[in-house]
């Protein structure tokens, strides 16, 4: 058996996926948290060159992310089984919540993601879901995967790549190589982070240019950070860091476009400079991210900061591309769905944020994603 040591921060959900695909293929490993151990993020920041975590390490072979592909390489694909009843690609709230609705319906669910919790683990603090004046989007995540977990549910960390159908019965691929044959599918991919779109993005991403404070924040502990977004995401991220960092630059394209609630919390704190009407024209650094350039669209200055980190909170683009072509999309790039949960081909449903559905609320994805389960066993009883 091979030496694993996989780098994390306590509250990463990547992380989390990580140690629970080598547990579940009963891979011993040691565990380290670099949020809390300076020395040892060094040590992960050195073998990886990454400012970002998870980094498996895997005897010489240094992992960066949860790169389900490659830990499926090295540990084994999961064998095709028998066809399922229902497909759910996708474990956010939505995906979760149409899994627990399928147990309960007696059907033969399967769920595979590339990770459990979506969008939602990324929240620092959800105030608006029933039965919790306020939790973490992390911990909401575990409590719905817990229940998840209790029913005879199969869970497989991996992400869909191809969908084909014939006969009735709908095959998805991998891109570790896998393949599930379903009577049905619920999809409920979510969303991924939009890119900034600026000189340098690719190149720092995850050498100071962080698309997770949840994952990352904790790395930049008494450092100097800017947050781009003006919207509840951006505002909450800066909030949070402002507690850690030394100070938090607010970069906005024109104007703060978040709740009440967020913009007086932003007004507490004394170490948030605002930077509004502005956008990152370059990113600079060498082997890591040492600053970057803003301009200011009302006046035309150009200014640059000397920074350690940059976290992009601008907004997201639905999970859609293996799908463009087989399902019918909107203009925006999302699934196409009448009030319940149908798209326009028969035995597929979607729920979530990846769909036409205008709000876009941990809430309103789990009553889609139940809605969805419960259409779905009426197609499937109509076969």
């Amino acid at each position: 058996m091979p030496k694993v040591t996989v780098y994390s921060t306590k509250n990463c959900p990547y992380c989390r996926m990580a140690k629970a695909f080598l547990e579940k293929h009963g891979v011993p490993y040691t565990s380290i948290d670099v949020g809390e151990d300076a020395v040892q993020a060094q040590k992960m920041i050195d073998l990886s060159g990454q400012r970002g975590v998870p980094v498996t390490v895997i005897d010489n072979e240094v992992i960066v992310g949860f790169d389900a592909q490659r830990l499926n390489e090295l540990f084994g694909n999961e064998e095709p089984g028998d066809i399922v009843d229902v497909l759910i690609i996708g474990a956010g709230p939505a995906g979760l919540t149409a899994a627990v609705y399928c147990a309960r319906k007696s059907l033969r669910a399967k769920l595979i993601s590339e990770n459990i919790g979506g969008q939602a683990l990324e929240s620092w603090a959800i105030e608006n879901y029933m039965g919790y004046r306020m939790i973490t989007g992390d911990e909401l995540m575990k409590k719905f995967e817990e229940q998840v977990r209790s029913q005879n549910i199969s869970l497989g960390l991996d992400q869909a790549s191809d969908i084909s159908v014939a006969e009735g019965i709908f095959t998805v691929h991998t891109v570790s190589g896998a393949e599930y044959r379903a009577y049905s599918i619920i999809f409920c991919a979510g969303m991924k982070p939009k890119k900034l779109g600026v000189e340098g993005e690719e190149k720092y991403l995850g050498r100071g240019l962080s698309v997770c404070s949840t994952c990352d924040g904790p790395l930049y502990r008494n450092k100097e950070v800017a947050v781009v977004g003006g919207g509840n995401s951006a505002l909450s991220t800066a909030i949070e860091m402002s507690k850690i960092t030394k100070r938090v630059h607010l970069i906005v394209r024109s104007t703060i476009r978040a709740d009440d609630i967020y913009i007086k919390l932003l007004k507490e704190q004394n170490n948030i400079e605002l930077h509004p009407n502005s956008v990152i024209t370059t990113i600079q650094g060498d082997k890591f991210l040492t600053g970057i350039s803003i301009l200011n669209k009302e006046t035309g200055m150009e200014t640059h900061l000397a920074l350690d980190g940059v976290f992009a909170e601008i907004g997201w683009v639905p999970n859609t591309e293996f799908v463009r072509g087989f399902i019918d999309l909107n203009d925006a790039g999302e699934i196409i769905v009448d009030v319940n949960c149908h798209t326009n081909v028969p035995g597929i449903f979607a729920a979530g944020d990846v769909t036409n559905v205008k709000g876009k609320q941990i809430i309103i994805a789990s009553g889609e994603g139940a809605k969805a389960a419960l259409e779905a066993q009426e197609y499937l009883m109509r076969q």
